[in-house]
């Protein structure tokens, strides 16, 4: 239940938190603490976006929500752990369970490869979301991503999105939610310029792709919601029995960019979903460094600097 209520005036200090784990408490003011009662132990993060020697993805779970990985295919190795998304037919229960399966239709195996050839050392796990045909439903999706959040993944690769809108909400506080908890959703865009979630929310890493000849190049969008772009277009990708394809799609630039997040937390794991945005951004090929000002001309007034020049 929510309830509005005008902002008064407290006589005496006021905290009220939700929940106890990390992401879930909700504090609306801090009084009667200082910065010694909230110490926070951070990661500045690479200079310029890129970590400082060799970032492998060492130490950082990736979850793949798809169709599922190919079990032991020579571009993905083996997986740390498999998932299937299951919906009873009679009572209409969801339940995530282990699953030997494998994968229906090629699209994860194809995620999770290109996942391992870029943080060729971080942990893939995968839930299985998508039958046969890329099959699925909003309630399955739903599961699996509050599933793999749950479970506190640091990276969950989403190369899917639902146009239903009747998810649009439940989606964005789950995503809010992974971001407080420092579970980092990559999402693809749509492939088409149609309205889909949860790629379209500020809390989640949104990905298309471009057409440059270089694999191991990343772009910022000035004109977001899509905020970056990797390559995806005419790429060679692992899929079913042990083969590759050559194939094109934003789903296939996501994964990159996930295995991009992976290798920085790999170096910096400390770091925040908002500065794992900021290493992405500083990173990019398009994104030029122009060197600040050695001073501040005496005639200008500083951003955030208000001034009275009134007579009292």
């Amino acid at each position: 239940m929510t309830t509005t209520e005008p902002a008064q005036a407290q006589a005496e200090p006021v905290r009220t938190r939700v929940g106890t784990g990390p992401g879930q408490g909700l504090t609306w003011s801090l009084r009667g603490r200082g910065p010694d009662d909230v110490p926070v132990l951070a990661d500045a993060g690479p200079p310029l976006g890129r970590p400082a020697g060799p970032a492998t993805g060492r130490g950082v779970r990736v979850c793949v929500v798809d169709s599922g990985v190919e079990r032991d295919h020579p571009l993905v190795g083996p997986l740390a752990g498999s998932w299937v998304v299951v919906k009873d037919g009679e009572s209409g229960g969801i339940s995530v369970e282990p699953t030997t399966t494998g994968d229906t239709c090629g699209h994860g195996t194809a995620c999770a490869g290109i996942i391992r050839r870029t943080a060729p050392e971080c942990e893939i796990h995968s839930v299985r979301v998508l039958g046969e045909r890329f099959s699925g439903t909003g309630d399955i999706l739903m599961a699996g991503l509050r599933w793999a959040v749950e479970q506190r993944f640091d990276v969950v690769n989403l190369s899917l999105s639902t146009t239903r809108t009747r998810f649009a909400q439940e989606l964005h506080s789950l995503a809010d939610s992974a971001y407080f908890a420092r579970t980092v959703i990559v999402a693809s865009a749509h492939n088409t310029p149609v309205e889909s979630f949860p790629w379209r929310f500020a809390s989640v890493i949104s990905v298309g792709s471009h057409q440059e000849d270089d694999p191991e190049l990343h772009l910022y969008n000035p004109d977001p919601p899509v905020e970056f772009f990797g390559p995806g277009q005419n790429v060679t990708v692992p899929w079913l029995g042990g083969r590759t394809i050559r194939t094109t799609g934003n789903s296939f630039a996501t994964p990159y960019v996930a295995g991009l997040c992976a290798r920085v937390l790999s170096a910096h794991p400390r770091m925040t979903a908002f500065q794992l945005k900021n290493a992405l951004y500083l990173s990019a090929a398009n994104v030029r460094h122009a060197p600040r000002p050695s001073s501040t001309p005496a005639s200008s007034t500083p951003a955030g600097d208000t001034r009275d020049d009134s007579e009292n």
